[in-house]
C-alpha cells in the first residue's frame, strides 16, 4: 500500500480534540512546535474552543481540502468518521483510538469492519491503536506522546510494533544525537504495515537506514520482498526482534524439529536477507545511527587508535566477538607511528598513543592519520568522546574537533567514532559536534564494536547482492516466496504419517540422490541372501510404517559378519519392533555396512510462518550428543536456497575444520556436499503444502562420496492441508 501522501500531509484534522485529553494535546503541540506549516483543524462534537482555539463539530463543517484525518474518537464512533471522511474525500487515516483487534473477538469484529470499509474506499489507515508517525524530514508531527525538544532531524528511518517505547526509542536517539527521517508507531497494521513504511523509506531520499521494532513478521514474503529492495538500494535495516520461543514442533520424529525453533529460522531469513540484527534497543539506535553515516565499510580489517590501553584490550576482545580482524600495521605505518607516539608508548594495533593526548591535543589526530594511510586496513575504529562540560575558553576545544574531522573526511578509508562508554551528548557536545563537522558517534565500546560487526556483515551482503544483481555472480533467489519449480523431475503423491527408512531412501532415491542401496526383508532367508548379496559386513535395521528412530528401540544391528549374525540380529530387530503400538507388519532392511567420513544431518522442515527451512549440520551421534546444548552445531537458511548458499552453511559450522580434514583425515569435497544437500532442498519443496519434515541422518562424506545412511520423511495432517 503506497503510503507517501500518508505521511505528507497538507492539512491535518485532529477529529475526538479535547481538553481532557492529554493525547489531544500532545499532538497539537507537536504540530504547533515542530515546523508544521499547513492548516490544523480541531473537530469536537460540541464545537467551541478546544485548546485556546475554535472547533468544529464535523469534518464537514471544515472549508478546505483536509488530507490526513487524526482520529481520538471512541472506539465505536470511528467507522463513523471514517464514513464522513470518505464522503469528503478524506483519503488518510490515523486511527490513535484503541479497543481494537488487541482486546479480543469483540474488538477484532470492530476493526474488521473498519477494514472493510476502508478497502471499500480506496482508504489509507495508519492503526488502530497507534501514536502515529513523525515525519522529522518534513516537520510533520501527528504524534500522540510529547516529543523532547530539540527534534533532531537526520537519516535513520524507525518503525515500531510497540506505542509504549516509540517515545523512548526517539529519546534515546536524540541522546546519542541520532536524527531520524521517520519515526512511525504502527498500531495493530490493519492496512498499513511494516512491509509497507519500509517501502516508503527505501524510495525516501532522506533516509540512509532503517531501524525496526518488531514482535512478529506478520507477512514473511513481502517483508522478504522489501527487505531485497532495501539491500539492493544501500539502505541497511537493523531489526529487533522480540519474541524468541522454540518451535512447537509437530515433527518429533525428526532431529531437525528439535534444531530448529522459530528464533533460529527468524536469524536465518534475516541473515540471507541482509537484515542486521539486535538484542537491544541501545545497539538498534546505534547500529542504525552507525550504518547511516559510514555506509559500506571495505572489510572486516580494522584499525584501532585510543588514548588508552584498557580500552584497547577491551576492544580486541570484543574485536574478535564481532568477527573483526586486527592486523599488525603495515612497516611504514609502524615507522610514522614511532616518530608520533612518546618514547614510553607501544606501537601495535590497537595503538594506545597514551594520555600524553592531554598536553599534545594534535597527537590523536596525527596518528589517526598514519592508520588510516596503512595498506592493511579496511576501516579505522577511533575512540573518542565529544566534550561534556563547555570550559571557560571553548575555542581551542572546537578547533581540535574541527582539525580530527577535516582529517576523517580526507582519509582514504571509513573513520568509525567510537566512545568509551555510554552516555548522552550534551548539549555543549551537539554544539561541538554540529559546529565542527564532527561525524556521529557510536555510544560506548560494547555497543560500538557491536555496530562496526554488523555493518562488517552487512557490507558483505550488500556487495553480494549487488554482484547478483549485476550479473557478476549467478543470482540466487534470497526472497521468501512461494515454492518454485526445482529441478527435480519425480512426480510424488502426497503421503501419510510417517514414512520410515526404507519408503523414504525409495522416494530420495527416485529423485536422484545418492542413498546407500537396501534392501526390504520380511524372513531370516532372505535377510541373509540380500547380505550375501550386498557383501559384509551388513547392516540390519528394523523396519515398519510409522516407525521413526530405530535406535531409541533396539532395533538397528552393525557389524554383521555372517549368515549367523544376520539371522541373529534380524529376530531382535523385527520383537523390537513389534512391541511398538501400532507397528502393523514388521521387517528388516539390510543395507551395506559404510565406514570412516563424517556424518552429517541435512534436513527440512516446515516452519509456521517462513514455511520450509533447512538445517545442515554434524550428524550421526553428534546430534544426540549435542541437541540440548549450546555446542549444537547448525546452519539453518530458509528456502528457497542453491548449492552456493548451503557451500556458505557448511562454512559457518563450527565442525568444519572435520570436513575439512582435520588431523590428516581425507578432506570432504564440500562443493559436492553442497550440491547433494541443495538438491535435497529442491525435492522437498517440490513436495508441496504436504510435506512437514525430510530428514537424512546421518548424510555420510568421504572425500567426494556423499551417501544418505538414513532417511525419514514427515506429512502433515490430513485436517491442516
Amino acid at each position: 500500500m503506497p503510503v507517501g501522501e500518508l505521511f505528507n500531509p497538507r492539512s491535518i484534522a485532529l477529529v475526538g480534540a479535547t481538553d481532557k485529553s492529554g493525547w489531544s494535546i500532545s499532538t497539537l503541540t507537536n504540530l504547533r512546535t515542530h515546523g508544521f506549516r499547513g492548516p490544523v483543524h480541531l473537530v469536537n462534537p460540541r464545537g467551541g474552543v478546544v485548546h485556546g482555539e475554535q472547533a468544529f463539530r464535523g469534518l464537514s463543517d471544515i472549508p478546505g481540502q483536509v488530507d490526513l484525518a487524526y482520529v481520538m474518537v471512541p472506539t465505536t464512533a470511528v467507522l463513523s468518521v471514517l464514513r464522513e471522511g470518505a464522503k469528503l474525500g478524506i483519503r488518510h487515516y490515523v486511527i490513535l483510538t484503541a479497543g481494537f483487534g488487541e482486546t479480543g473477538p469483540e474488538g477484532a469484529a470492530l476493526e474488521a469492519e473498519i477494514v472493510g470499509f476502508a478497502r471499500e474506499n480506496d482508504l489509507t489507515v495508519l492503526g488502530p491503536n497507534g501514536n502515529g508517525f513523525i515525519n522529522a524530514a518534513a516537520d510533520v508531527t501527528p504524534y500522540g506522546l510529547p516529543i523532547p525538544s530539540p527534534l533532531l532531524r537526520g537519516s535513520v528511518g524507525v518503525v515500531l510494533q510497540s506505542g509504549a517505547l516509540a517515545s523512548s526509542v526517539l529519546g534515546f536517539a536524540q541522546a546519542r544525537n541520532v536524527g531520524i527521517s521517520l519515526l512511525t508507531s504502527m498500531g495493530n497494521e490493519s492496512l498499513v504495515t511494516v512491509t509497507d513504511v519500509i517501502d516508503y523509506l527505501v524510495d525516501d531520499p532522506a533516509t540512509r537506514a532503517i531501524a525496526l521494532f518488531l514482535e512478529s513478521v506478520r507477512d514473511p514474503a513481502a517483508f522478504s520482498r522489501a527487505a531485497r529492495r532495501a539491500l539492493l538500494a544501500g539502505k541497511p535495516i537493523v531489526a529487533l526482534k522480540i519474541g524468541r520461543s522454540r518451535l512447537a514442533s509437530r515433527t518429533a520424529q525428526a532431529h531437525t524439529g528439535a534444531l530448529v525453533g522459530d528464533d533460529n529460522v527468524i536469524d536465518a531469513a534475516f541473515r540471507q536477507l541482509g537484515v542486521v540484527r539486535v538484542r537491544s534497543l541501545e545497539d538498534l539506535i546505534i547500529t542504525a545511527g552507525l550504518l547511516a553515516e559510514v555506509g559500506p565499510l571495505p572489510g572486516p580489517r580494522i584499525g584501532v587508535v585510543t588514548p588508552s590501553g584498557g580500552a584497547s584490550e577491551i576492544i580486541a576482545d570484543r574485536a574478535e566477538d564481532e568477527g573483526l580482524e586486527l592486523p599488525a600495521f603495515a612497516p611504514q605505518t609502524v615507522a610514522r607511528l614511532r616518530e608520533i607516539v612518546p618514547a614510553f608508548g607501544t606501537v601495535q594495533n590497537p595503538l594506545d598513543v597514551t594520555g600524553y593526548v592531554l598536553i599534545d591535543r594534535t597527537l590523536l589526530g596525527r596518528a589517526l592519520e598514519a592508520v588510516t594511510a596503512d595498506p592493511g586496513v579496511d576501516a579505522v575504529m577511533l575512540l573518542s568522546d565529544l566534550p561534556r562540560l563547555a570550559p571557560p575558553d571553548p575555542a581551542p576545544v572546537y578547533a581540535t574537533f574541527a582539525a580530527s574531522a577535516k582529517r576523517m573526511a580526507e582519509a582514504p578509508m571509513p573513520v568509525v567514532v567510537v566512545s568509551n562508554v555510554l552516555t548522552d551528548v550534551t548539549e555543549f557536545g551537539r554544539s561541538v559536534q554540529r559546529e565542527a563537522g564532527f561525524p556521529y558517534v557510536a555510544g560506548g565500546i560494547e555497543h560500538g564494536m557491536h555496530a562496526i560487526g554488523a555493518a562488517v556483515r552487512w557490507s558483505r551482503a550488500y556487495r553480494a547482492a549487488v554482484e547478483a544483481a549485476n550479473g557478476a555472480v549467478p543470482a540466487k533467489v534470497v526472497a521468501i516466496t512461494p515454492a518454485i519449480a526445482p529441478p527435480v523431475e519425480t512426480a510424488v503423491e502426497a503421503g501419510t504419517g510417517v514414512w520410515a527408512e526404507h519408503r523414504a531412501a525409495a522416494l530420495l532415491s527416485s529423485a536422484g540422490i545418492p542413498v546407500v542401496p537396501g534392501e526390504l526383508v520380511h524372513d531370516e532367508e532372505s535377510a541373509v541372501a540380500a547380505a550375501v548379496g550386498f557383501g559384509y559386513p551388513v547392516v540390519l535395521k528394523a523396519a515398519a510404517e510409522g516407525l521413526g528412530h530405530k535406535s531409541d528401540i533396539g532395533g538397528v544391528r552393525l557389524g554383521l559378519s555372517d549368515a549367523r549374525d544376520v539371522e541373529r540380529a534380524y529376530r531382535e530387530v523385527v520383537a523390537a519392533a513389534a512391541a511398538v503400538p501400532g507397528a502393523g507388519r514388521v521387517g528388516a532392511l539390510v543395507q551395506p555396512q559404510r565406514g570412516g567420513g563424517v556424518e552429517l544431518l541435512a534436513g527440512v522442515v516446515r516452519d509456521p510462518a517462513w514455511g520450509l527451512t533447512l538445517a545442515v549440520g554434524l550428524g550421526g551421534i553428534w546430534v544426540e550428543a549435542l541437541r540440548d546444548t549450546a555446542l549444537r552445531d547448525t546452519a539453518l537458511r530458509v528456502l528457497p536456497v542453491d548449492a552456493a548458499e548451503v557451500r556458505r552453511a557448511l562454512d559457518e559450522l563450527r565442525g568444519t575444520a572435520l570436513l575439512r580434514g582435520a588431523r590428516g583425515t581425507e578432506p570432504a569435497d564440500l562443493d559436492a556436499v553442497a550440491e547433494v544437500v541443495a538438491r535435497v532442498a529442491a525435492f522437498a519443496e517440490s513436495l508441496g503444502d504436504d510435506l512437514e519434515s525430510l530428514e537424512i541422518n546421518p548424510l555420510l562424506v568421504r572425500g567426494s562420496h556423499v551417501e544418505a545412511l538414513d532417511a525419514l520423511i514427515t506429512w502433515r495432517d490430513r485436517p491442516e492441508r
